[in-house]
């Protein structure tokens, strides 16, 4: 045992003289200024080293130069090319049909006329909760402008499709089947809802877009519309609102950067007595 720990010792003094000589032969001197010390960092404690941080592009940034909205886009797109799909791929026009054979042939009823007024209830809750002091992200007239925007471009969209495509309606009323004007109506204003409230709370979202499912079920129920009409309008008013939000600020910016905003009326709400709120900049 005594050999044991003494060759031990040498062992571990020579290992020690050994690593000394080494650090001395690297250590930079004025004849080899070119010779660097190994440097070691030890990360704080939780923070992975080798990993680089998420960066929020947009963070911090004003509205008008957020970058355009790629990934909220992908699944209103995808909405809209299984639309175009079902116009031509065998499988998908079967589904149509089997659709309709379900809502329509095998339960034969009475049309049910909601659909003409559900598409409108999201927007026009938008403007009855600010009236109620439950406000929402822009003010009266930024929030017109938007709707108006996004209706603009979902309107647009779907009369240019339907006379492009000039497909036959299920109940054979007309040639203007494809999209669904209702349904896109219906999913824009929805989305104005969910953008305009996000932020207070995501209920308010769900609701509106709760409305705009009924109404493009009502759409396929009154056997008005294909299953796929209904997708494809669905997706168009929802990138025709959101494409409206990215767009409105940098119109906003080119035009008014270097203005005040002059006279502002507005409908007002408070303590149960309804009236206008009227604002004007000298």
């Amino acid at each position: 045992m005594r050999k044991l720990a003494a060759l031990v010792m040498i062992m571990t003094i020579t290992g020690l003289k050994a690593k000394s000589q080494n650090a001395n032969s690297i250590a930079p001197t004025d004849a080899n200024p070119d010779i660097i010390r190994e440097i070691s960092i030890t990360p704080l404690a939780g923070i992975r080293s080798d990993t680089i941080p998420r960066f929020n592009w947009n963070q911090g940034l004003p509205a008008y130069k957020n970058a355009f909205p790629y990934k909220s886009l992908v699944l209103p797109a995808a909405m809209i090319a299984y639309g175009f799909s079902a116009l031509h791929v065998g499988a998908l026009k079967s589904l149509n049909g089997e659709v309709k054979e379900e809502m329509w042939m095998d339960n034969p009823h009475n049309r049910f006329h909601a659909d003409n007024y559900l598409m409108y209830v999201p927007a026009l809750a938008v403007y009855g909760l600010n009236a109620a002091g439950i406000h929402g992200e822009h003010n009266f007239k930024d929030r017109t402008m938007l709707l108006l925007m996004s209706q603009a471009f979902a309107n647009g969209t779907v009369f240019s499709l339907k006379s492009m495509t000039h497909c036959l309606r299920p109940d054979g009323s007309a040639y203007n089947s494809f999209p669904s004007g209702h349904t896109a109506e219906a999913f824009a204003n929805a989305e104005f809802m969910r953008m305009e409230y996000k932020d207070v709370s995501p209920w308010y979202g769900f609701a509106g877009y709760a409305v705009a499912t009924a109404t493009g079920m009502l759409r396929m129920y009154n056997n008005k519309h294909w299953f796929n009409d209904v997708v494809a309008g669905a997706g168009i008013g929802i990138a025709s609102t959101r494409l409206a939000y990215w767009l409105y600020p940098k119109i906003q910016h080119a035009l008014f950067k270097d203005k005040l905003p002059g006279t502002v009326i507005a409908p007002s709400y408070n303590s149960g007595s309804i009236g206008l709120t009227f604002a004007h900049h000298f």
